[in-house]
């Protein structure tokens, strides 16, 4: 392939069709010998590897972000919420807004919901969940729909005795569909005192939004129960709000509610009610890039380092070429042209090679567990897991930021030249007679 490459390129040369500076860089990067060449090739390979992880990195990291948020989105704090104005717990305005909001460009759903705590009682033991009751319509949306998954039973509450669990809150109380639970929540006397409510309920279905924090509070009834059996004073009544497209038209959404409602109420982005997780996700992913891109940088800078050793080697080329009238410009562009060859022979295939990998990585890490849970299987261990579906997504989503990838490209190919533009001056600088004397 370099020889064939090398052949087109002195054809277009000789024709006059291509500059003779690029010309003599690309045969230095891929010419026949090896005299230079094999330090830029040495870098460009450098540059390649050190892509390869913050592809990889920033595809993974982008979409266990994505894959989190949209499960928070759309099983969670939904894309918007309604909260009542005001000190005083007055709902009137929620009462009003399903009349209004509905109507509004863009609006795909809207939902009345009442969150609070409570204790979970069964044979097994005893544990805290956090209640949320809303209609079941909101589990039949197409996020709904989406993202959660019915382990057991149903996903859809048709009673106000009957309740969902979390797999992961399931699991620690021993619930069973069809079997009994009682659901203890607080109530105010009249003169204020705190005293306890216990309910009895029927395990509707066992359910995962894939998501282990979700799974593990997760107390699903309807929003009449709710109503019934959570305090207005230590509970809170909210409207959940979808739109269709809430990673662009959130913050525009928020302001024509807050008109439409004409201004009785309070309107909160996703991005407001999730603001210290979704702050968390980003500064861990711009530490791990940042990590990745020092590594890219020592890769590229090392690109002065090939192209210093190939004007050592290529001093007597240099001395030939000002002896025929080559200008010191002409020369130094020559070297940069080295530099840049190199950084795209190492940015290209470096970055290609990152995005297959990002892309296939959850065959990747299923091949890798297979491979580990061979071994420990040889050596009477168990089940090997790199990410476990407990704590992390069940499956990574492939999300690629095309324009971060340009980026890191540019960058990368940038530094490889602006490293090499002091020892592409000196080479420019030298004197043909004294680079002749020594051959």
């Amino acid at each position: 392939m370099p020889r064939a490459a090398t052949f087109l390129l002195t054809a277009y040369f000789r024709s006059g069709k291509i500059n003779p500076q690029f010309f003599i860089a690309f045969r230095y990067l891929l010419g026949r010998g090896n005299k230079g060449n094999r330090y830029l090739l040495g870098a460009a390979l450098g540059i390649a590897l050190s892509l390869v992880p913050i592809m990889v990195t920033m595809i993974v990291a982008d979409g266990m972000i994505r894959g989190i948020t949209d499960r928070f989105l759309e099983l969670g704090t939904g894309h918007l919420q309604i909260w009542p104005r005001g000190p005083v717990r007055d709902t009137s305005i929620l009462d009003v807004a399903p009349d209004v909001v509905p109507h509004l460009n863009g609006v795909t759903g809207l939902w009345r919901e009442i969150d609070g705590i409570g204790v979970i009682l069964s044979t097994a033991g005893k544990t805290g969940a956090s209640i949320r009751a809303i209609a079941p319509s909101f589990w039949q949306n197409e996020g709904g729909r989406r993202y959660l998954s019915v382990i057991d039973g149903s996903g859809l509450i048709e009673a106000d005795d009957e309740i969902m669990l979390g797999q992961d809150l399931a699991r620690e109380v021993g619930a069973v569909v069809g079997g009994p639970l009682r659901l203890m929540t607080l109530r105010l006397t009249e003169d204020g005192r705190t005293i306890p409510r216990t309910t009895l309920f029927r395990v509707k279905g066992i359910v995962s939004s894939g998501y282990h924090e979700l799974d593990a509070l997760w107390c699903i009834i309807s929003y009449r129960a709710g109503s019934r059996i959570l305090s207005g004073e230590i509970s809170r009544d909210f409207l959940v709000v979808k739109i269709d497209e809430p990673y662009v038209r959130a913050d525009e959404a928020a302001m024509d509610i807050s008109f439409a409602l004409g201004g009785a109420a309070n309107v909160y982005t996703w991005r407001a009610l999730q603001h210290a997780q979704y702050s968390s996700y980003e500064s861990t992913r711009q530490m791990l890039l940042l990590i990745m891109a020092l590594v890219v940088l020592v890769a590229a800078v090392n690109v002065s380092s090939a192209v210093s050793m190939l004007v050592i080697e290529r001093q007597r080329d240099i001395a030939v070429l000002k002896s025929i009238g080559t200008s010191a410009a002409e020369t130094r562009r020559i070297f940069l042209w080295c530099s840049l060859l190199a950084g795209l022979s190492g940015a290209v295939p470096g970055l290609a090679l990152g995005l297959v990998i990002g892309c296939n990585i959850n065959g990747i890490i299923r091949g890798i567990e297979a491979a580990l849970s061979l071994v420990s299987a040889l050596l009477r261990g168990g089940a090997v897991k790199i990410l476990d579906p407990g704590f992390y997504l069940q499956e990574i989503p492939v999300i690629i930021d095309w324009k971060a990838a340009a980026l890191i490209g540019c960058m990368t190919v940038f530094c490889s030249v602006a490293s090499s533009v002091l020892c592409a001056s000196r080479a420019g600088k030298s004197r043909p007679l004294d680079l002749l004397r020594k051959f």
